[in-house]
């Protein structure tokens, strides 16, 4: 059963070591991260689930020890799923962002393990994933990755579209309501074309959440880069 979730961004420029001169930006990202791990560690979970957007076309799972790596934004710098044999695969960006804020928290509270989600997968299978992972132990957290969103600004990575801000604005509200059934109504083909990363795995944690009668806060709630970053804590 889903006791406790945290939902974070998961942009690289939230490990100051890619951030680089640019750290100071997401400072507050950061703190509202920290406190939503809090959550968390407060739950005492059996198992906790690092979900996070990914490239594959299927869902992957990523066992406790799997390594993930920011050498590829130029930084000499690699984390792992809590202790643990490494794994053939290395985590997607989504989920080595996940571990960094673990390895930030010194999570000791539970087993970790990752699960990839393709951006594209559909609303059904997102929320029976979720649905599974709430049934693998009596007490079960998600530590979900993802963002709104990118095209909230011209300089943005899409864009500038419209439809953005009223996008982000739902998802905003559903995730600080803790409201499983608005997460599960985003679209999925205007997530897509608002290159909106977030919308699989925060439909995996709504699937997770369906009956958990969880009660969410949102921590956090801004758009730099032009990308919407949201940051909330449902226990």
């Amino acid at each position: 059963m889903l006791v406790a979730a945290a939902v974070c961004p998961a942009p690289p420029l939230l490990v100051p070591e890619v951030a680089a001169g640019a750290a100071a930006e997401l400072g507050d990202a950061r703190t509202a991260c920290s406190d939503a791990v809090a959550v968390l560690a407060a739950s005492r979970p059996d198992l906790l689930v690092v979900v996070g957007a990914a490239d594959q076309d299927h869902l992957g799972p990523y066992p406790q020890g799997a390594r993930g790596s920011f050498r590829g934004f130029g930084v000499e710098a690699d984390v792992h799923l809590g202790e643990g044999e490494e794994g053939p695969r290395l985590l997607p960006p989504s989920l080595a962002v996940g571990a960094w804020l673990l390895r930030r928290a010194r999570w000791g509270a539970a087993p970790v393990e990752g699960l990839g989600v393709a951006q594209r997968l559909d609303a059904g299978r997102c929320l029976e994933t979720g649905r599974e992972l709430a049934a693998r132990e009596a007490r079960v957290a998600l530590l979900v990755m993802g963002d709104g969103s990118a095209c909230r600004t011209l300089k943005a990575p899409g864009y500038l579209d419209e439809r953005a801000a009223a996008f982000d604005a739902a998802a905003a509200r559903a995730l600080g309501a803790a409201d499983a059934a608005a997460l599960a109504a985003l679209d999925a083909e205007l997530a897509a074309e608002l290159l909106a990363a977030g919308r699989a795995p925060w439909q995996v944690l709504a699937g997770a959440a369906e009956g958990a009668g969880l009660d969410g806060r949102l921590l956090y709630e801004d758009a730099p880069y032009g990308v919407g970053y949201f940051v909330a804590a449902w226990s």
